[in-house]
């Protein structure tokens, strides 16, 4: 099979290569698309290598056919997405979502899990409508998210205002504002030009910061958060390191919360997915949420792929199509 390796130089390069053998619990699938994600990049810079165990090829999420059944499907990979066919522990392998084309689904299931995982699993973002239960609706719930134009946070957005929070968020340009805004962020801000902090507190404060940034923006998440606000981090964009006022953290009483998907053992990524199946794929199917996609490359030019996420500036996913 066609497959991407990562050269000892930190290339992409294309190779023909065995197929894999499936180990136990795990299923086939003929590969038709694979999403390009930050975490691809880091692994193949040498940065952030795959979990023990897992195969060493970039990918994390793929769409394609079962080998057994031919059903559509996607799943949620430790690594080897870049390839024609893939070997994948079956509990985190979900039904296509009705409504996409396998060549869109390829770059759905990483971004929705990591988001469901991290607002609603972590941090407690409410998935039922306020005062559902008869009783006084709450006030919505306010979500900060950093990277609003990424894959990552271009899902976040249509999510969290699906289930009817306040959405904030930050952009690169003046043009990304408005594109965020078409998305459903109720407030969007270019980080070049705003005192975001200030900005941030003005509109009331939020209750969940989802971060990619890391170290270097810590204290300034914690000062926009609200009272027992969540701040949850998933990249280190800015870097792994920086300095946390810890009296501001415990005079809020915030909850610091680190997290990843791709380590975790198939029995917790089968209850992520669950959740998110539940959660996303009517969403998706209704229209509530889309993914925007910045470019569709074969899988010869990953190398290209991944030089667009490292300029940044992308709005949505980058997918390579691996089915010729």
């Amino acid at each position: 099979m066609r497959a991407i390796t990562i050269t000892d130089d930190h290339r992409l390069e294309l190779v023909d290569i065995p197929e894999p053998v499936p180990g136990e619990g795990e299923i086939l699938i003929d590969v038709v698309s694979a999403g390009v994600n930050r975490a691809d990049v880091a692994q193949a810079a040498g940065v952030y290598p795959p979990p023990p165990g897992a195969s060493e090829l970039p990918g994390l999420e793929v769409s394609g056919r079962r080998r057994d059944t031919g059903a559509p499907v996607v799943a949620l990979l430790a690594g080897g997405g870049y390839a024609e066919v893939v070997a994948v522990p079956e509990v985190q392998v979900l039904p296509a979502p009705a409504g996409l084309s396998l060549a869109e689904a390829g770059g759905i299931i990483e971004v929705a899990a990591t988001v469901v995982s991290n607002l609603v699993l972590e941090a407690g973002l409410r998935t039922e409508p306020a005062g559902g239960d008869g009783g006084a609706a709450p006030d919505p719930q306010t979500v900060l998210i950093h990277g609003g134009t990424g894959g990552i946070g271009a899902f976040a957005i249509q999510f969290a205002h699906a289930l009817g929070a306040r959405v904030l968020t930050t952009v690169g340009s003046d043009d990304a504002v408005a594109r965020v805004r078409e998305l459903g962020a109720d407030l969007a801000w270019n980080r070049h030009f705003t005192d975001v902090v200030s900005a941030a507190r003005d509109a009331g404060g939020a209750d969940i910061v989802l971060d990619v940034v890391g170290g270097p923006a810590l204290n300034d998440n914690v000062r926009m958060l609200r009272e027992f606000g969540r701040l949850v981090i998933i990249g280190t964009l800015g870097g792994a390191t920086g300095e946390l006022n810890v009296g501001a953290l415990m005079a809020k009483r915030v909850h610091l919360i680190g997290t990843t998907v791709r380590s975790r053992a198939p029995h917790d990524k089968q209850r992520i997915l669950d959740r998110t199946r539940e959660l996303v794929w009517p969403m998706l199917e209704r229209g509530q949420i889309r993914v925007p996609v910045q470019a569709r490359l074969p899988l010869a030019r990953a190398s290209e792929a991944h030089n667009l996420l490292r300029a940044g500036g992308h709005f949505g996913k980058v997918i390579l199509d691996v089915a010729e």
